[in-house]
C-alpha cells in the first residue's frame, strides 16, 4: 500500500476552526507502525477485493441508467413535449462510508437519487420506480419504507445491498454536472429532501475538511473496526454511528495534520479522553444560511441544551449527529476512550500492541444480570418491520429505567440482535444490567422497574403497521442463563487461559482501590475479570438476597381482560404483576464506567485564566463565550503532555454553551430517524401525579415520578400511550426546572414480559 501520507502533508493552510494542536510530521516509528495498522487492518479483512469493488461500480452504474429511465417515463406519462423529455434527466449520488473510501466487503451502498421538480416522491419514486424495480430480476429484497423520517428504498441489485434516498429538487431539468454542495440546491425543497440531501452534503464537506484523505480513511478504518469489536458502534441504540465516527476522526485529522494514522489513532483517544462534553465537536463555523433552515445553537433552541455529546455536522444545516446518546452510553464510550488512551501510551512503550487495542468486548461477561428482548412475527417482511420499530423504541427503555429509578440503575445495551435458528421469524435484544457505581447501599433497597416496562409495551404497540402475530416479550436472565445462540457457534466461550488486557486493567483497578469508586478520572474494571487465568470473585456473588432466574414472567390481570402485547391501542384492565425481588446489593458491578457528573464534567472549567475571564451570559441561563481569537497553543511533537492538554483545553472554547446546568434530558425528545412516532401527543405539564392504570402485586401504587421528574407520557381512557414530539417538547424544556429532592424510593427489580407471547415459549 505504499507509504502513507508521506509527500502530503498539510502545507499549512489552516483547516477547522482553530489551529492544530500539531505540525509535527511522521517519524521513523510512526512509518513502521503505521504499516503494520495497514497490514493488520487487510489481515482482519477490511478490505474489499478487487472483483466486489469492480461489481459496485457496474451496479451504481446500471442503478443510474435506470433513473434515467424512469425520469424520462414519467415526464412522458405527465404529458411532457418530447423536447422536455429528452433533456428530462435523474442522477445517482453515494454518500455514508462507500463515498468517504471505508466501506468493507458486503457493506451497503448508501444513495441518492436527485429528480426534477415534476418527479413526485410519493406517486413517481415510491409508485413508478418501486414498479420499475420490483420487475426486475436482478433486485431482490425490495422493500419501501415511505413513512420513515428519511423516505428509503431498500433492495439488492446483482446481490449488492443498495439503500436508496430521493431528493427532488425545484428544478425542471437536472445538469448533469450538478454540484450539490451548493446551499442554494435547498430552495424551494420540502423537508424530506433537505434530510435525504443532507448525507452528500455531509459527506463531501467531511472530504473537503480533512487535510490529508489517504490517512483520514485509514483511521477511519481503524476507528470504525474498533468502535465495532469493542460494542459502541450503533446510532439507534445511543452509541455512535458512521457519520459520528466520521467526524470525530476528521476532527483529530484537522488537529494533527501531517500524523499517520498510527499518531491520529493515539491521539482520537488522548482528545476524546479529555474532552469536556457537552462542549461540541466542530469541523468548521456553523453558518445560520439565508434559507432560514433552524441549525444547531444551544444559545436559541432549548432542546439543543440536552443534547450530551454534540457532533456537529459542517453541512448547512448544522445539526447534532449524536443526540441519541445518554448519559449511559456516554459514560461507557468515555471509559472506552480512556481504555483506547492506556492501551496506545502502552503501545509506545512497547508493551502492549494492536490486538489488545481491538480485544473485543466481552458484553456477556460484564454483568450479572440482564433484560432479554425477544420479538417474532409471522413472516420475514413482517419481522423486518417489526424489528424496524422495536429498535427505534430500545433507546427509550433505557432512559425510562434509568429515569424511574433515579439514575441508580444503569443499562447497557448490546448494539446488536441475535437470531435464535431454532425458532424461524425471531430475534432478541440484551441489555446490561448494573447499581451505580460508587453509591453506598442500603439494606433493603430494591429496584421496581414493572411499570416501566410497561410504559414501553404501550410505547411499542403505538405502532401503526401491526400485523397479528408481531408480538414481544421481556425477561430477566442472569449471566449463567444467558442462552447459547448469543455466542459464535452456539458454544458459550471457555474463560481464556491467559490474562486479557481488560482483566489485567480490572484487576489493578481493584487492586489499586479504585473499582467501584465513581471519583472523577478514576478506571474502572471490567467485571468479571480473570487474574492470571483465575476468575475474580465478583461483589454481587455474595450478596445475601440474589436475583433469582426467572423464566418469562406472565402479567396476571385482576379481571377477565388480559394485556395483550399484540394488540396496538388495546384496553388495558387494571393488573398485578408477577415477578422476582432483588436487593439492591445484588446489583453491584465492578465494570467499566464513570459517574455521569463525570460524564457532563459540569463541575470542570477551562484550565486556562484566559478562557475563564472570556464566560459571559445569555438570555440570563446559558453561558457562552465568544469566538476565540489567537488563543491558539500549539504543541510541536516534542512538547509535554501538560502542553498539549493546555492546547486540547483551548480547542474547546468557541461560541457555544457548556450547557450542564440545565435538567436532565427529556426522554422523548428525539425519535429514530426512520421509525417516528406518529400518536398525537399530550403532555403532563401540570407536575402532578401521573395516574397509571397498574399496580403492583401487593396494591400498592407503582414506584414513579410524580413530582414533573418523570416522562411526559399520558394514559388515556382507552390504555394507550401517548408520548411527545420533539417539537411539541420544545416549551417544555425552554423553562429549566430545578431539581426537585427526591427522599428514597422503596427499589425493587421486577421484571414482567410483555404480553402473551411468554404464553407460548413453554
Amino acid at each position: 500500500m505504499g507509504s502513507p501520507g508521506l509527500g502530503t502533508g498539510n502545507s499549512g493552510q489552516r483547516l477547522g476552526i482553530t489551529e492544530p494542536i500539531s505540525l509535527g510530521g511522521p517519524t521513523e516509528y510512526d512509518v513502521i507502525k503505521t504499516r503494520e495498522l495497514e497490514k493488520y487492518l487487510q489481515n482482519v479483512g477490511l478490505y474489499e477485493s478487487q472483483e466486489e469493488a469492480v461489481s459496485r461500480e457496474e451496479v451504481l452504474g446500471r442503478l443510474d441508467q435506470i433513473v434515467k429511465n424512469w425520469v424520462k417515463a414519467i415526464s412522458r406519462a405527465k404529458g411532457l413535449n418530447e423536447q422536455l423529455v429528452q433533456e428530462a434527466n435523474a442522477k445517482i449520488f453515494t454518500f455514508g462510508s462507500y463515498r468517504l473510501g471505508v466501506h468493507g466487503p458486503g457493506a451497503d451502498i448508501d444513495t441518492l437519487c436527485v429528480g426534477p421538480r415534476h418527479a413526485t416522491r410519493e406517486e413517481d419514486f415510491f409508485g413508478e420506480l418501486h414498479k420499475m424495480l420490483s420487475e426486475m430480476p436482478e433486485v431482490s429484497e425490495l422493500h419501501p419504507v415511505p413513512d420513515a423520517h428519511v423516505p428509503i428504498m431498500k433492495f439488492k441489485f446483482k446481490g449488492v445491498s443498495i439503500d436508496l434516498l430521493y431528493a427532488k429538487l425545484s428544478l425542471w431539468v437536472i445538469p448533469e454536472d450538478l454540484d450539490i454542495s451548493q446551499d442554494s440546491i435547498l430552495q424551494n425543497t420540502d423537508d424530506q429532501t433537505v434530510r435525504s440531501l443532507n448525507g452528500c452534503r455531509v459527506t463531501d464537506q467531511i472530504l473537503r475538511l480533512v487535510p490529508n484523505i489517504q490517512n483520514f480513511r485509514t483511521t477511519l478504518r481503524c476507528m470504525r473496526f474498533w468502535a465495532k469489536r469493542r460494542g459502541v458502534y450503533s446510532n439507534v441504540a445511543g452509541f455512535l454511528g458512521g457519520i459520528n465516527w466520521a467526524l470525530l476522526v476528521a476532527r483529530i485529522c484537522q488537529l494533527y495534520p501531517n500524523a499517520l494514522p498510527n499518531m491520529l489513532v493515539s491521539r482520537f483517544f488522548r482528545v476524546y479522553t479529555q474532552w469536556r462534553w457537552p462542549n461540541p465537536v466542530m469541523l468548521c463555523a456553523i453558518k445560520e444560511g439565508s434559507l432560514g433552515l433552524q441549525v444547531w445553537d444551544p444559545r436559541k433552541n432549548p432542546k439543543d441544551r440536552y443534547h450530551l455529546m454534540p457532533i456537529i455536522t459542517p453541512a448547512y444545516p448544522s445539526m447534532n449527529s449524536s443526540y441519541n446518546v445518554s448519559s449511559s452510553t456516554l459514560r461507557i464510550m468515555t471509559d472506552e476512550f480512556q481504555r483506547g488512551s492506556e492501551i496506545c501510551e502502552a503501545m509506545e512503550a512497547n508493551k502492549a500492541d494492536w490486538d489488545a487495542l481491538f480485544e473485543a468486548y466481552a458484553f456477556f461477561e460484564a454483568y450479572k444480570n440482564y433484560l432479554q428482548i425477544d420479538i417474532s412475527a409471522e413472516n420475514d417482511d413482517d419481522l423486518r418491520n417489526w424489528k424496524g420499530w422495536v429498535e427505534s423504541r430500545l433507546r427509550q427503555l433505557t432512559l425510562k429505567i434509568e429515569r424511574h429509578t433515579y439514575n441508580m440503575l444503569q443499562c447497557h445495551p448490546h448494539p446488536g440482535d441475535f437470531q435464535d435458528n431454532s425458532r424461524p421469524f425471531h430475534c432478541s435484544y440484551f441489555m446490561g444490567l448494573q447499581r451505580k457505581l460508587g453509591v453506598p447501599v442500603n439494606e433493603g433497597e430494591q429496584f421496581d422497574i414493572r411499570l416501566t416496562v410497561e410504559e414501553f409495551k404501550h410505547s411499542v404497540n403505538t405502532y401503526t403497521l401491526w400485523k397479528p402475530g408481531m408480538e414481544i416479550r421481556v425477561s430477566h436472565v442472569k449471566r449463567r442463563s444467558i442462552p447459547s445462540f448469543v455466542f459464535p457457534g452456539g458454544v458459550r466461550p471457555s474463560r481464556p487461559s491467559k490474562p486479557t488486557w481488560d482483566s489485567r486493567r480490572a484487576s489493578d483497578a481493584k487492586v489499586s482501590g479504585h473499582a467501584g469508586s465513581d471519583k472523577p478520572g478514576e478506571v474502572k474494571g471490567a467485571a468479571d475479570g480473570q487474574v492470571d487465568g483465575k476468575k475474580r470473585k465478583r461483589a454481587d456473588d455474595s450478596a445475601d438476597t440474589q436475583l433469582k432466574n426467572s423464566k418469562y414472567i406472565t402479567a396476571v390481570p385482576s379481571s377477565s381482560a388480559e394485556v395483550q402485547a399484540g394488540s396496538p391501542g388495546g384496553a388495558v384492565s387494571p393488573c398485578s404483576l408477577k415477578g422476582d425481588n432483588v436487593d439492591a446489593t445484588g446489583l453491584v458491578e465492578p465494570t467499566r464506567g464513570k459517574d455521569e457528573s463525570n460524564m457532563t464534567n459540569g463541575s470542570k472549567t477551562s484550565s486556562t485564566d484566559e478562557l475563564s475571564s472570556l464566560n459571559s451570559e445569555v438570555d440570563g441561563s446559558v453561558r457562552c463565550i465568544p469566538p476565540h481569537t489567537g488563543l491558539h497553543v500549539t504543541a510541536d511533537a516534542s512538547s509535554s503532555k501538560e502542553a498539549e492538554k493546555l492546547a486540547i483545553e483551548q480547542i474547546m472554547s468557541g461560541p457555544y454553551v457548556s450547557h450542564q446546568a440545565f435538567p436532565e434530558e427529556p426522554e422523548e425528545l428525539e425519535d429514530d430517524l426512520e421509525f417516528r412516532n406518529r400518536v398525537v401527543s399530550v403532555g403532563n405539564t401540570n407536575n402532578g401525579p401521573l395516574q397509571a392504570p397498574v399496580s403492583d402485586a401487593a396494591g400498592a401504587a407503582p414506584i414513579i415520578s410524580s413530582n414533573g421528574a418523570g416522562p411526559s407520557i399520558s394514559l388515556h381512557a382507552s390504555g394507550s400511550i401517548e408520548e411527545l414530539e420533539p417539537a411539541e417538547l420544545t416549551a417544555m424544556t425552554s423553562i429549566p426546572v430545578a431539581p426537585v429532592v427526591q427522599k428514597k424510593p422503596l427499589i425493587r427489580l421486577n421484571f414482567t414480559s410483555l404480553g402473551k407471547a411468554s404464553e407460548k415459549s413453554g
